[in-house]
């Protein structure tokens, strides 16, 4: 399935996001780390993430609207470790009421296979292979 938008989380995930945005033709949105809405009118659509690889959680965001019902959207990003990102972005999606295709990476690090499928998850390289 082709997306119609490509999301990616500040900061490498939105230079990667971006070109694979450039290069498939279409929309690109990037996510916002723990503030946006603060320096913002626009009403925004806000997750916080379950524990990432530095057990922290983290307030992922979007001004509403950029993410449209019925969107078709991919996450990019440059590396995959607990997954908390991906599950905090797909959870942004659906609250847009657009559809979640997936996510790409660089590295996948996923200690949990199960995320894997679940989210689906693509990568260029696992980790064990560095």
């Amino acid at each position: 399935m082709t997306p119609t938008v490509v999301v990616g989380p500040v900061s490498r995930g939105s230079m990667l996001g971006a070109l694979t945005a450039a290069a498939l033709g279409v929309g690109f949105v990037e996510i916002r780390k723990d503030g946006g809405p603060a320096t913002d009118s626009d009403r925004w659509v806000q997750r916080t993430t379950g524990p990432d690889y530095q057990d922290r959680h983290v307030v992922f965001g979007f001004r509403h609207g950029l993410v449209k019902s019925g969107d078709r959207v991919l996450m990019v990003d440059d590396w995959a470790d607990t997954g908390a990102t991906a599950l905090a972005t797909r959870a942004l999606i659906r609250d847009c009421s657009a559809h979640w295709i997936g996510a790409a990476c660089i590295v996948d690090a996923l200690g949990n296979a199960r995320l894997r499928h679940e989210l689906p998850l693509r990568a260029l390289i696992d980790v064990r292979r560095l």
